[in-house]
């Protein structure tokens, strides 16, 4: 989004007589600048207030008014200002649990509506009580487009002068690939980053680009949402899957230019259904190293918090976070958990059904290319809005693997581990491990190897057919559940094979 409508956006609010904005945000210097633009084509003063400094206009906000400094002599003196002003008031929601401030600020609202007056709440967190929430409209302050992350760069360039030698500056290639590169990040961390490229190399060079994305991946870990597998570290290897496979080269042309040319939209995503441990995470690994895009992951049980608003949140930040990392596969692991009840009840006061609305309105609309690959164990819990044909690209259902498969597995478990698969008697092996999944098969490998280690010896056939005769299988554990997803399977979504 650029300036220009992020400021139209804001002004038309104030000038629609809102009495209340609410912007949860961390760039509280960037609400500001937006204020004070609004301001300065409205001519509406701009005032700011804040526990520590009290309260000022906009323009002489760095002196100290401790007069009116106390939410209580704050919320008294509004109420008697002139009509048309905006008001910046710097994390006072919490100051809204007092009964008293909450009645006061509801008078001051309802005086600030008729004088054409508007409060503008900001904060990370802005929760209201539900009767100053219904006087409040609420304004989501997108990222830092392009626009606003290339004045950044140029003003970082300024402020550093002769830490910054002109003599190695960007392409306008280069300088175009590091601000998408900057895409996701505040404008302070925009400023960090490149400030830190800089003085690192003495100039901007074409390796901002990866220290910038180097700065993200960190930011992704910190963030405890999300976790981040580089292209670099991508080695998985995956058996069988053809029908997968052949559907995912089809998909990719769909970022193509020539794509594109015909008006093609990107492939929005796929989910994977079926027996735990044969290969979904897997396929998510292998998806992004085919196409040599980054992958990130999100436990969609890591969502909820017992924090009332927090689990949307939680929700918002992991999506904007994949954004800013387009072109990217973004694997939502085990989905199932982010809607345990979505479609069966208010278990939850309606939290899973407002987070599976949530992601629905996410997909279909989304503008960058984050590929979705969704992945889940137990369909019973999963609403069946979500299976409906149209949602996804396509839904593929993974089995237990067959011959052809098992045998594939083998040999890559095998070579992974330093073991020539020729000298495995893999006739016999293969049709001893029907019923096996594929990590069960990968644990057998691992344990017949620590066997023969403890027996100092070279594993063998042998030791490997003993690991899988003393290994109940999930097939066999868990028949009638996967009896069940066979059956809701069958006829509904496409196999992987």
């Amino acid at each position: 989004m650029a300036l220009s409508t992020s400021i139209h956006e804001i002004k038309t609010l104030i000038l629609s007589s809102h009495p209340v904005i609410a912007i949860e945000t961390v760039e509280e210097e960037r609400v500001r600048s937006l204020l004070r633009a609004v301001s300065e084509q409205t001519r509406m003063p701009l005032f700011e207030w804040s526990v520590t400094r009290g309260f000022a206009r906009s323009e002489m906000s760095s002196q100290v008014n401790r007069t009116i400094a106390s939410p209580s002599a704050l919320l008294t003196h509004l109420d008697g200002l002139r009509p048309e002003i905006i008001v910046l008031l710097k994390d006072f929601s919490r100051h809204l649990d007092d009964a008293t401030h909450a009645r006061l600020f509801r008078e001051v609202a309802d005086q600030f509506a008729k004088k054409r007056s508007t409060a503008v709440l900001a904060g990370d967190t802005v929760q209201l009580p539900n009767e100053i929430e219904a006087l409040t409209v609420r304004y989501r302050l997108q990222l830092p487009d392009h626009e606003e992350l290339g004045v950044v760069v140029t003003s970082v360039l300024e402020s550093l002068g002769n830490k910054a030698p002109r003599g190695k500056d960007l392409s306008s290639k280069d300088r175009d690939e590091l601000l998408r590169a900057m895409h996701g990040l505040t404008l302070n961390q925009a400023r960090q980053a490149i400030s830190h490229a800089i003085l690192e190399d003495g100039a901007l060079t074409p390796r901002a680009v990866q220290e910038v994305l180097d700065r993200k991946a960190q930011m992704i870990k910190e963030g405890g949402l999300l976790e981040y597998y580089p292209l670099a570290d991508n080695r998985f290897e995956l058996g069988g899957f053809a029908n997968l496979k052949a559907w995912l080269q089809r998909a990719y042309l769909g970022f193509s230019p020539e794509a594109k040319a015909l008006n093609l939209t990107p492939p929005r995503g796929i989910l994977i259904v079926g027996v735990p441990g044969c290969g979904k995470s897997l396929a998510c690994k292998v998806i992004a190293r085919d196409w040599k895009l980054p992958l990130i992951k999100l436990d969609a049980g890591r969502l909820f918090d017992k924090f009332v608003g927090e689990s949307e949140k939680n929700f918002r930040k992991a999506v904007a976070m994949a954004e800013s990392m387009a072109p990217v596969v973004f694997w939502i692991d085990e989905i199932e958990k982010g809607m345990v009840s979505a479609g069966s009840g208010e278990a939850d006061a309606g939290l899973s059904r407002r987070l599976f609305g949530a992601f629905l309105t996410w997909l279909q609309e989304k503008k960058q290319e984050v590929f979705v690959v969704a992945t889940a164990n137990d369909l019973s819990v999963l609403p069946p809005e979500l299976l409906r044909k149209g949602r996804f690209d396509e839904i593929f259902f993974v089995d237990l693997p067959n011959e052809e498969e098992r045998n594939a597995i083998l040999k890559i478990q095998l070579g992974l581990r330093k073991q020539n698969p020729a000298t495995f008697d893999l006739k016999t092996i293969v049709p001893a491990c029907d019923g096996f999944s594929g990590a069960e098969i990968e644990q057998a490998v691992v344990a017949s190897l620590y066997r023969a280690l403890s027996k100092k010896q070279p594993l063998d056939t042998g030791l490997l057919m003993e690991e899988f005769r003393q290994t109940v299988p999930l097939s066999v554990s868990r028949r009638e559940d996967i009896a069940r997803l066979r059956d809701t399977a069958a006829g509904r979504f496409v196999s992987v094979r």
